[in-house]
Order: structure tokens, then C-alpha cells, then sequence
């Protein structure tokens, strides 16, 4: 049984959820969605109005860009690359997250 996880314990994370999965590999909105809760085990199970702000942000930020690419269903679809400032960041976000990750542990570990 997977529980609910709350909302504000992952809004800071999303950007390093986004940037991770794009240091892989080019991907479109609905890709990233699926990929995400797929590897999550449906923990991450994002909504369009969750990402695409996210998305657009980093890309305003020039961590990411963006182009058209058409599907082999013959749709275009909106593709998300990272970008060198982007693996940058991605890196600074890494090391932000193991240090909060560990600090929390050493307290609720101990409860």
C-alpha cells in the first residue's frame, strides 16, 4: 500500500526529480510524467500543472531548452534537454539533497 506522501515535503525536490531524469536523456511532458512515477513506484505521480511550471522556470533559468520534435505518430511533441548550467545545477541540487536527506535521518532515525 503506497501512502500519500505531502505535498510540501516534495516541492522542494522537483526541480532535482525534473533535472535528474533529463540528464539521461531528451524527454516530453508526458514522458517525464510516466518515467517518474513509473521509477518512483507511483509515489511521483505529477500532474501537467505541477510540471510544466517546473519546466518552464528551469528553462526561463537556462537550465534547460526546449524544441519541437515530431513523433513517430506524426504529432510534434515538445521536448526538454538539460543544458550545461543545468547539469551544473543538477549537481549543486544533488549535494543539497544529501545533505538534508542525511540531516534528516540523523534525527528521525533516532526516533
Amino acid at each position: 500500500v503506497i501512502m500519500k506522501i505531502d505535498k510540501s515535503l516534495l516541492s522542494g525536490s522537483t526541480a532535482l526529480l525534473v533535472l535528474s531524469l533529463l540528464s539521461e536523456s531528451d524527454k516530453y511532458g508526458y514522458q517525464m510524467i510516466g518515467d517518474l512515477a513509473l521509477r518512483s513506484e507511483n509515489v511521483f505521480e505529477f500532474k501537467e500543472g505541477t510540471l510544466y511550471p517546473v519546466l518552464h522556470a528551469l528553462e526561463k533559468e537556462g537550465a534547460l531548452r526546449s524544441y519541437e520534435k515530431e513523433a513517430p505518430s506524426g504529432r510534434t511533441r515538445r521536448y526538454y534537454s538539460i543544458t550545461a548550467k543545468g547539469r551544473r545545477l543538477l549537481s549543486e541540487k544533488r549535494e543539497q539533497w544529501g545533505q538534508f536527506a542525511r540531516a534528516v535521518e540523523l534525527i528521525v532515525g533516532r526516533a
